[in-house]
């Protein structure tokens, strides 16, 4: 499953499905990229049985056009951790949160993803979130959905708040 768009609601989707998931017993992991604020998901994950959220990210912007050493770094262990979640079969679904914005800021090669998807067991759920999805990750994929922003907060200057944004 693939989820994209403009709109708010990809990683909140992602975590329904988590949710939905480990309610069945499945062993689910989340791996966040480019994140590596206190969000409200992470104390909350900690109550929920068989679901892991870990972070590969900084509290602070990527450079789209110039990253910083320390953002590819970052995204290179959470890329490898994945990696190692499927081949070692440690979980039945597999959440790469904003790895499209990864792909799209040139910190993961889209060819590294697309041979990943291609290649993982079939009986391994994965999950992708994240704006500006690679016409390949969007063609892969068994489901898309885009999430469409008509009105956001922020434009009449409502500021991020705590469970809601983070």
């Amino acid at each position: 499953m693939l989820f994209t768009g403009n709109g708010k609601g990809k990683t909140t989707a992602s975590l329904g499905a988590a949710i939905r998931a480990a309610g069945h017993n499945s062993r689910v992991f989340m791996i966040q990229f480019m994140k590596g604020r206190l969000y409200g998901e992470l104390a909350a994950a900690e109550s929920v049985e068989n679901l892991t959220i870990e972070q590969y990210g900084r509290d602070e912007f990527v450079d789209p056009k110039e990253p910083e050493a320390v953002d590819i770094e970052l995204a290179a262990k959470g890329w490898a951790r994945a990696v190692e979640l499927v081949d070692k079969r440690l979980c039945d679904m597999l959440i790469l949160d904003e790895i499209n914005v990864a792909v799209s800021f040139g910190l993961i090669d889209v060819e590294e993803v697309v041979r990943f998807i291609e290649n993982r067991p079939g009986e391994i759920d994965l999950i992708l979130t994240g704006r500006y999805a690679s016409d390949r990750l969007v063609a892969l994929a068994d489901t898309v959905t885009e999430m469409r922003e008509i009105k956001h907060h922020y434009s009449k200057g409502v500021q991020m708040r705590k469970g809601i944004e983070y």
